[in-house]
């Protein structure tokens, strides 16, 4: 089966640019499933109702988010009801909104996707990535497992990614907004990208407009983001999984401009 993997949504003018772009590439690249990272999706960052709304009706199967998760609080009771959004597992308060895993019957096989955010450079009291997520395979039965990790630094992602070979599908990270080229497929068959990139606008940084953060390492005073426009790119991975074994066996990353 053919899953693709989404870069950060940035804003409305990401979704616009998604929900042009995803039909006709799902249906000529034969996908199954679409994972789709929205923490920015909402002008302003996080994800609102009518993000949500707007990426599942543009063709989205799963929502993952990340740091930006709780940033709305108009979102908290839509992921407590939709199953099909999860935010990061490792947050260690027991009544935080929401879930950090899911899974999706597709008929002939379940495809279960874990969020989980990294620890190293964000300012968040998380419980440990790698436990976490070990402890959420205790319940999982898929043989099929994604694991989307919202962290900062490359070796913590390439640690997990290798902590996890042969224990789940694919492990692709989000949260830097930038594609790396190290798609591949681990030494136990795990899929595995350091990070998918995003889904925004090209002449920007990371997606907000390029003279703030310029000015902000400059000065060093705060400023509020506003998010770039222009031409767009959906940056994005589709893994390749035998829905059999669950091994990956190819990871292709595309930028779609």
């Amino acid at each position: 089966m053919r899953i693709l993997c989404i870069g950060d949504v940035v804003g409305s003018l990401g979704c616009e640019f998604l929900r042009k772009h995803l039909p006709s590439f799902k249906k000529l690249n034969k996908i199954d499933l679409t994972i789709c990272n929205a923490e920015n999706s909402a002008d302003g960052n996080g994800l609102t109702p009518i993000s949500a709304d707007y990426l599942f009706k543009s063709g989205v199967d799963v929502i993952t988010l990340g740091n930006h998760a709780f940033h709305r609080r108009e979102v908290y009771s839509l992921l407590d009801e939709n199953p099909y959004i999860v935010r990061p597992i490792n947050f260690p308060d027991k009544n935080t909104p929401g879930r950090g895993c899911c899974t999706v019957d597709m008929g002939f096989t379940t495809v279960s996707v874990i969020n989980v955010m990294g620890q190293a450079f964000i300012d968040q009291n998380l419980d440990n990535p790698f436990i976490a997520v070990d402890n959420a395979l205790k319940s999982i039965d898929s043989k099929v497992i994604l694991v989307d990790f919202h962290a900062e630094t490359t070796s913590e992602k390439r640690a997990l990614g290798l902590y996890l070979d042969g224990r789940v599908s694919a492990v692709f990270g989000t949260h830097t907004h930038v594609q790396t080229a190290d798609n591949e497929i681990l030494p136990k068959g795990t899929g595995y990208m350091t990070d998918l990139g995003m889904t925004g606008a090209i002449d920007s940084v990371l997606g907000v407009k390029k003279e703030i953060i310029i000015n902000r390492f400059i000065t060093k005073l705060p400023e509020k983001f506003e998010y770039a426009q222009g031409d767009c790119k959906l940056d994005c991975a589709v893994f390749n999984i035998d829905e059999k074994s669950g091994k990956s066996t190819s990871v292709e990353r595309f930028e779609i401009r």
